[in-house]
């Protein structure tokens, strides 16, 4: 049902199911969890989504890649890239494996921050872990330059 809610951006109604499974103290599970935040991420609710991800270890669930994705997604889709480069930060802090949709939704969101020296940073970093660089980093990148560049 939550991923129903992710699909529709409906965080309201996914923070009310994760309240109604806490309530009655189902265990929820990073895959739930990653979904709520995928729902605020579809409705521009970084602040809920970046709360609910620093909050997993309090309900006793391991972050992994997918949650903190969303949470740099919905960072990405506010142009919250402060917020999104420190949850990369973060990633690499606590060992969790960074992907090509890590990068390019930082990289996005420092593109629409006007971050261009910080987007082609995450590009350098991409290439010195062995990251694939796709298509949607290298578009992002060069807009973020072109944005925001001195040229």
């Amino acid at each position: 049902a939550i991923s129903a809610c992710e699909k529709a951006g409906n965080w309201e109604h996914a923070l009310q199911l994760v309240g109604v499974m806490s309530y009655r103290q189902v265990q929820t599970d990073s895959t739930t969890l990653g979904a709520f935040i995928g729902a605020c991420a579809k409705a521009g609710k970084w602040e809920n989504a970046l709360l609910f991800c620093s909050a997993l270890a309090l309900r006793k669930v391991e972050p992994n890649t997918i949650t903190f994705n969303s949470t740099i997604t919905a960072c990405e889709k506010s142009a919250e890239w402060e917020n999104a480069l420190q949850l990369v930060n973060v990633m690499a802090q606590i060992a969790i494996e960074s992907n090509t949709i890590t990068f390019s939704s930082a990289i996005s969101a420092c593109e629409k921050g006007g971050e261009w020296e910080k987007a082609l940073q995450l590009i350098g970093w991409m290439v010195q872990s062995k990251i694939e660089l796709n298509t949607i980093a290298f578009n992002a990148a060069i807009s973020a330059c072109e944005k925001g560049g001195p040229w």
